[in-house]
């Protein structure tokens, strides 16, 4: 849920920034901290659930049919999330300087939104890849 928060979020920030003018700059600062935020809640909300919950589902994915729903899509997910949470540290910082006034600065945001939404899909979908592996490893277990 925070994890789609910030993907919305950030969204939001990158066409705002398509837009920016003086009057949506206020806006713009507070999104790219919510964005932040609701990243850094997934971060501590999700690491929580994989170290307690996610070792079950583990083992029901590498003793299925699709091992490599761990193999690869949760081992790239664990270390993108730090390039995520970088990133999405990094925007509220961008964002803070006079957007509508520099060319430089709104380039920069809008690079910093664009990798965050991609990266932010893009583990939206290897989930989707984990949690089929998990129901298909319970379904080959238990035809």
């Amino acid at each position: 849920m925070f994890g789609v928060g910030c993907l919305v979020t950030t969204l939001w920030v990158f066409v705002d920034v398509l837009n920016v003018s003086e009057a949506n700059q206020c806006r713009i600062r507070r999104l790219s901290r919510a964005a932040a935020v609701f990243m850094w809640l997934a971060f501590l909300i999700g690491g929580y659930w994989y170290v307690f919950f996610y070792p079950v589902d583990k083992a029901i994915i590498l003793k299925g049919p699709w091992p490599f729903a761990h193999n690869f899509f949760m081992e790239t997910k664990e270390h993108l999330v730090i390039l995520l949470l970088l990133l999405a540290t990094y925007l509220p910082i961008a964002a803070a300087g006079n957007l509508s006034a520099s060319k430089d600065a709104r380039r920069v945001v809008l690079w910093v939104a664009g990798m965050m939404v991609l990266l932010a899909l893009m583990m939206e979908g290897d989930g989707a890849v984990i949690a089929m592996g998990v129901k298909i490893g319970l379904l080959a277990a238990h035809p």
